[in-house]
């Protein structure tokens, strides 16, 4: 039995001799022995308690994450190809476990749903396993380049001594990490696996940044301000700023002697590969290339839809789009074209902000306003706070224009909301409604963090993700806001409708990147004649879907079933639909595949006409 098994097997030996006395008095044979009593020693629930338990040894960033913090606080996750089999191997060798150990048609209730939802989640996982060769370990929007130093800023709380010590061992440990993804990139490279030319000035541009800086590099000024911050920490004490000085050696000695060597060495990888990377710019181009991207659809969208039925249901929706564009364009009297209306909107000063400061504090005002109505909308409403946040500088020419990051479940850490600032013509004055509904309230911050307080669910419930149903919520979060009285300016609801249509437009030129073999000029073409976004984030985030195959067709395709579900609801419920219900119904499971929430939902209706029918 391999590690991942016996690691498996021996939380369950614990949870036998936790709640089955008799077996834990007796000695355990093997690893298998302990499995073969643990049916009857655990429900479903405490078995995926169990699994949880198992993937966390495996990755001490997930425990950081969830506000863990033990023995392993010091350590980074397995980033070795064998560190990714043995995640893959716990996985599946726990879902071929479950099926032979437990009667899907005697569960019920959370506890089938459950059942369905791992074997859905170890299907798509092992779909997408076999081409992890294809993905690229370093570009523009992910990377150990500035992945481990954000998750030290952002993630690794600092409270005492001990954490410090920590970060400055996590700080060490860097050296290790990147050079065992150097070698890993090496090798993809030398097997036809490089990302397109241009992302490598993306990637060298975030490493330089932290070399560059010296001991003013973002990890170690973030190191010195929590330590700074700690308790114990007096300047008027010399012998607390001793202390101080002590700490901030040990990263620093941690940095110069590990993180940066590192660094230099991927520097100098990337610099090669740059030398020799590709043009073309879709995976068509990899080993396997159409079958990888259809397996990347299948997983993002949850449906079997193709790439052309995809790509279709874009220009579809673009078409329908346009069309309530040109009603507003009516109503604010523009005269011209929607072409003309784009360039308008995309380049008047009018419809920028000058300063980070006023674009921050007008989102907060938004989600203010937003809160308040809430209520009327929701049956259930999470506890976490959220605050916003600008993305790092040390990041911010290469990240995503917004994201949002979940609260710890033990509440040390808020949910975030970052908006990335770096440009502000990037950033128009007449999408920031959408973007803070989609991002905020009700949006990712509403569904995620309820999604991490419903402690009574299986952990891989309230940890894991859908991307469809998660991102569909987002894009649906953001046309609710209408529905819920806002986007009062037209100028705000044709941002709205943009946002939607930059959604649409990502069928199209996702898969026309990915299966129709376009290049990067000729999408870039696509969005800037058919949507009002401004030239650096259209440039910016077909640059995304090139390094990001698949996942931008999500939105789309889950926000499109998520209306078309609500419509059924109140088709069939007629005046007895309560929005309330149909969203907590949407949201109580936590992330579930399309084909489940369907189900989800027609049970609701189901059940609601029986007490409709009973009260006649």
């Amino acid at each position: 039995m391999r590690r991942s098994a016996l690691l498996f097997s021996s939380t369950i030996a614990l949870a036998l001799a936790a709640c089955a006395p008799t077996a834990a008095q007796q000695p355990l044979a093997s690893a298998d022995a302990s499995l073969d009593t643990a049916e009857a020693a655990l429900s479903l629930s405490e078995f995926f308690e169990k699994y949880d338990e198992a993937q966390l040894e495996l990755s001490p960033e997930a425990k950081a994450y969830r506000g863990i913090r033990d023995a392993s606080y010091d350590k980074w996750d397995d980033y070795s190809d064998e560190g990714a089999a043995m995640q893959q191997e716990l996985l599946q060798f726990v879902a071929g476990y479950m099926r032979e150990n437990y009667d899907l048609d005697s569960l019920s209730g959370d506890d089938a749903l459950s059942f369905r939802l791992f074997e859905a989640m170890a299907e798509r996982s092992a779909r997408t396993y076999k081409y992890r060769k294809n993905v690229y370990l370093f570009n523009q929007m992910r990377g150990a380049q500035s992945g481990l130093p954000a998750f030290l800023i952002n993630i690794h709380r600092v409270s005492s001594r001990s954490d410090a010590v920590d970060y400055a061992d996590r700080v060490a440990g860097m050296g290790a990490v990147l050079d065992i993804l150097t070698v890993e990139a090496r090798e993809r490279a030398e097997n036809g696996v490089m990302p397109p030319k241009w992302v490598y000035p993306y990637v060298i541009s975030d490493i330089e940044n932290l070399l560059n800086a010296g001991e003013e590099n973002a990890v170690l000024a973030d190191f010195k301000t929590k330590v700074e911050a700690l308790p114990l920490v007096d300047e008027n004490d010399a012998s607390e700023a001793a202390e101080a000085s002590i700490l901030y050696e040990l990263a620093r000695d941690a940095w110069f002697g590990s993180a940066e060597p590192a660094l230099r060495s991927l520097l100098a990888e990337m610099k090669r590969q740059e030398a020799i990377a590709p043009i073309d710019d879709g995976v068509w181009r990899l080993p396997d290339g159409a079958n990888y991207y259809s397996a990347l659809l299948k997983n993002y969208t949850t449906t079997d839809l193709t790439a052309d039925e995809i790509h279709n249901i874009g220009l579809s929706e673009v078409e329908r789009i346009h069309g309530e564009m040109r009603a507003i364009m009516a109503k604010v009297g523009f005269e011209g074209s929607l072409q003309d209306f784009f360039k308008f909107t995309r380049n008047d000063d009018r419809f920028f902000y000058t300063s980070r400061e006023d674009y921050l504090a007008d989102a907060n005002a938004v989600l203010r306003k937003m809160e308040a109505k809430l209520p009327d909308y929701f049956g259930r409403l999470p506890k976490a706070p959220m605050v916003i946040k600008p993305v790092e500088a040390f990041r911010e020419k290469s990240a995503g224009k917004a994201f949002y990051q979940s609260p710890a479940p033990d509440g040390s850490r808020p949910g975030t909301y970052y908006v990335n600032l770096y440009n502000l013509r990037d950033m128009s004055k007449n999408e920031l409604e959408a973007l803070a509904y989609h991002e905020g309230s009700p949006g990712h911050h509403l569904q995620r963090a309820l999604q991490t307080e419903m402690g009574d669910l299986p952990p891989f419930r309230r940890f894991g993700g859908v991307t469809a149903y998660t991102e569909g919520w987002g894009l649906y979060s953001e046309e609710l806001g209408k529905d819920m009285g806002f986007y009062t300016d037209p100028y705000s609801d044709f941002g709205r409708l943009g946002m939607e249509l930059w959604r649409a437009c990502r069928l199209v030129v996702d898969t026309g990147i990915h299966d129709k073999r376009w290049s990067r000029e000729k999408a870039i073409q696509y969005l800037t004649d058919n949507t009002p976004n401004p030239d650096g984030d259209i440039r910016k985030a077909i640059e995304r879907y090139i390094v990001y195959p698949g996942q931008a067709t999500a939105y789309t395709i889950g926000k499109l079933k998520i209306m078309e579900l609500r419509e059924q609801a109140k088709t069939r419920l007629g005046v007895q639909f309560d929005i309330r219900e149909f969203h907590d119904v949407v949201l109580e499971s936590g992330p579930v595949p399309l084909d489940i929430l369907e189900e989800n939902v027609e049970s609701y209706i189901n059940k609601r006409l029986a007490i409709m029918t009973d009260g006649s």
